[in-house]
């Protein structure tokens, strides 16, 4: 949470002063301002960035804000979600079978919310024919499309291959 300079500890002389309703006092001494402030039972609080001249101060009670702050924050922490990104490591001669149960790992792992990068490194002469392992990719892709029917699966990166490696990124769709 960012701090903001508040009464004694704004060094400037003169400050473009704003009630807490939004009324413009306009540019006056600080020492005007500290009396109106005291006069309201509020405190100056610097709004402006360092070197701003003259400094746009307002007049607030700094104890609540600092509370609505923490507040907001608190929430914001408690609404976000982080994603992991879940590798799935496929073969060049993956069976049906083991296609299938990776698939539908991997559908339980896109339901939580996690994204999904399923791989395929090549080996030996496996490299002279990538479009082979894409074929896999492509049918696990399906193969997860069918296991997770009750939520959506989007495929964020097709398969595509850098150097010996093929790799797809599936995620959850988004909810509207």
């Amino acid at each position: 949470m960012k701090e903001l300079l508040i009464n004694d500890q704004i060094k400037d002389r003169e400050v473009r002063l704003i009630g807490e309703d939004g009324y413009a006092y306009g540019v006056i001494s600080i020492k005007e301002a500290r009396a109106i402030a005291e006069d309201k039972g509020l405190d100056i609080c610097k709004v402006t960035p360092p070197g701003t001249t003259p400094a746009t101060c307002k007049l607030m009670d700094y104890g609540k804000y600092r509370y609505d702050q923490q507040k907001r924050d608190k929430e914001n922490r408690k609404n976000q979600t982080v994603t992991e990104i879940k590798e799935i490591r496929l073969s060049a001669v993956i069976d049906i079978g083991d296609t299938q149960r990776l698939a539908a790992q991997t559908a339980k792992f896109i339901e939580k919310g996690n994204k999904v990068k399923a791989s395929i490194r090549l080996k030996g002469r496996q490299q002279a024919h990538p479009d082979l392992a894409v074929k896999i990719v492509n049918d696990y892709i399906a193969i997860v499309n069918q296991c997770a029917e009750g939520f959506g699966v989007t495929v964020e990166k097709a398969p595509t291959q850098e150097g010996r490696m093929i790799y797809a990124i599936l995620a959850p769709t988004a909810k509207k």
